[in-house]
């Protein structure tokens, strides 16, 4: 999953060290000396993570990153605060100031990789909210959502897995000044039946239960068929430096934010307060886009997005690949001979086909992806930070998935549907959505010429 990085260190070597680990595992890096360069080119470069270095003349790292989080343009961007300083009050004053993590030198590499991993991450479902939550209100259907730094961080609702009763208390106490509610559970089976009836803000868990696996209950909740609990942060609590391999792939698998024990009052309270401040925030931007283009934007048959929808939100896609230098991949789906169909068996049977179809490629794709009905059999997929080569791949499966499962319609019983599909991918310096669109457009009727039930792809020019 490389990424953008913004590297920040007065010291050259600082950068060069950093620079050399991260572009050996397919990072671009980008670097600045100083903090005013730091903040022109998180603005203008739009990284997915910044490194920043806490001691530098002039400006320090704390104001940096200060600044970072009071523009709107920059706060979305994750900050790893990297620095020699050991002091607590230091670490603190970074997460009050609105990093996520602190990373002391000398940075090992698996506890760099993972955080880096997961942040990236994190932010790319971010950015995809954002840019929704954006085009809703360029259709004049929403009001802009504030930046994250201005959600309420107090009253949240809390779950704690800790087998320890003593350890459960000290962090309900610790937690009380904000007036938070807390459910305090011992084991992994009390946890998940606690997040299947209630709605929390934030999981804190243990890594060290002997009732049940951490890792694996961090696990099920990051597949957890309901949306609302699959994206629920998780805070896990660690014995020492030596569960750092665990803690490597807790992030991987999902979770957001780790503390050492024994606790820290102030430490413990700030990161609470980000993670409940950044699940407000994201469902802030579902809320406000679900709500509001709900049925200005969609296909009220088959519940996918509509042309209208499509037109204004591909070109704010299209300019967000190019900002941010990844690529964008449409595929324009053509329901094969669907004029007869419509003729042989009736509309109704076409409606049952257009719903089933809408259906399929919901479960065939990711939950970030989109999928536009633009005419009578016709559906574009949206595909960001997507390049060509997968973007076949991911063609030919929805193709073959139609292919191979006969629809099932009322007037006729199972009848047999295929697809034609063409691909395109976004250009470097491509701004509109209209031309990546009729790229795609061109090779399915590529694949209609060669015979239908095929893909065909406007490969990229070199």
């Amino acid at each position: 999953m490389p990424g953008r990085i913004l590297v920040v260190d007065d010291i050259l070597p600082n950068i060069k060290l950093l620079e050399a680990k991260l572009t050996s595992e397919y990072y671009d890096v980008i670097s600045a000396e100083n903090g005013p360069t730091a903040l022109e080119l998180a603005r203008s470069e739009s990284p997915d993570l910044i490194l920043l270095d806490v001691m530098m003349p002039g400006m320090d790292g704390f104001k940096v990153c200060e600044k970072l989080k009071e523009d709107p343009a920059t706060a979305h961007i994750p900050v790893i605060m990297v620095t020699a300083l050991s002091d607590t009050a230091d670490r603190v004053r970074g997460l009050q100031a609105g990093a996520d993590d602190f990373l002391s030198k000398p940075v090992r590499d698996v506890p760099l990789f993972a955080r880096v991993r997961s942040l990236i991450r994190l932010k790319n479902l971010m950015d995809a909210w954002r840019v929704r939550e954006e085009t809703s209100s360029r259709l004049g259907l929403a009001a802009p959502a504030p930046v994250m730094s201005q959600e309420v961080a107090t009253e949240g609702r809390i779950l704690v897995v800790e087998e320890s009763a003593i350890d459960a208390e000290n962090i309900v106490n610790i937690l009380k000044s904000d007036r938070h509610s807390i459910a305090s559970i011992h084991n992994t089976e009390g946890a998940i039946a606690a997040v299947n009836s209630n709605v929390f803000d934030l999981a804190i868990i243990s890594l060290t239960l002997m009732e049940g696996d951490a890792l694996r209950l961090c696990s099920q909740i990051r597949s957890h068929v309901n949306e609302s609990v699959r994206s629920l942060p998780i805070l896990l609590l660690a014995e020492d430096e030596e569960d750092i391999g665990k803690i490597a792939k807790a992030l991987d698998l999902g979770v957001n934010d780790y503390v050492m024990r024994p606790i820290e009052r102030q430490e413990l309270q700030a990161r609470v307060r980000t993670q409940i401040r950044r699940r407000r925030y994201q469902t802030r931007l579902r809320m406000n886009f679900e709500e509001s283009i709900a049925l200005a934007s969609t296909d009220a048959l088959t519940g996918v997005y509509n042309r209208r929808y499509l037109d204004v939100h591909l070109d704010q896609m299209v300019r967000n690949a190019n900002d941010v230098r990844k690529p964008l991949s449409v595929a324009f789906c053509d329901i094969d001979h669907f004029k007869r169909l419509n003729d042989t068996y009736g509309h109704a049977a076409g409606d049952e086909v257009l719903i089933e179809f809408a259906n399929r490629m919901r479960r065939s794709l990711r939950h970030f992806d989109m999928i536009a009905r633009i005419g009578g059999e016709e559906f574009v997929v949206v595909m960001p930070d997507t390049n060509i080569d997968v973007a076949i791949k991911v063609s030919e499966r929805l193709r073959t998935r139609m292919q191979d499962d006969p629809f099932t319609v009322a007037a006729a019983g199972e009848l047999p549907v295929t697809i034609s599909i063409g691909v395109s991918v976004s250009e470097l310096g491509e701004t509109s959505g209209s031309d990546l669109l009729r790229r795609a457009d061109e090779a399915m009727y590529r694949a209609k010429q060669a015979g239908r039930n095929r893909v065909e792809a406007s490969m990229p020019v070199a």
